[in-house]
């Protein structure tokens, strides 16, 4: 079964696709960004406000978003407590 969590702003992500959500403030994540922006690969979900976390799909694709990856993490955990009842 297909989950989607939301990201902010109404956005939406599968959430059996999600390999990892980082936050963006190394100098390894800001260049994985950066080379996402440059190959096309990545998705701003941001809505111009400041990129909080960096979610990183099994696709090679990275979505930014402007939550904390506490706050996404913790929309993960309660979809996936759901989805087990």
């Amino acid at each position: 079964m297909t989950g989607l969590i939301n990201i902010g702003f109404g956005n939406m992500i599968n959430t059996n696709k999600v390999i990892a959500i980082v936050s963006p403030d190394s100098a390894p994540v800001k260049r994985m960004v950066q080379n996402a922006r440059d190959e096309g690969t990545a998705i701003d979900a941001t809505q111009g406000r400041k990129t909080k976390a960096v979610i990183m799909m099994e696709n090679r694709q990275i979505v930014l978003s402007a939550l904390l990856p506490e706050t996404i993490s913790s929309r993960f955990h309660l979809e996936k407590g759901v989805e087990d009842e």
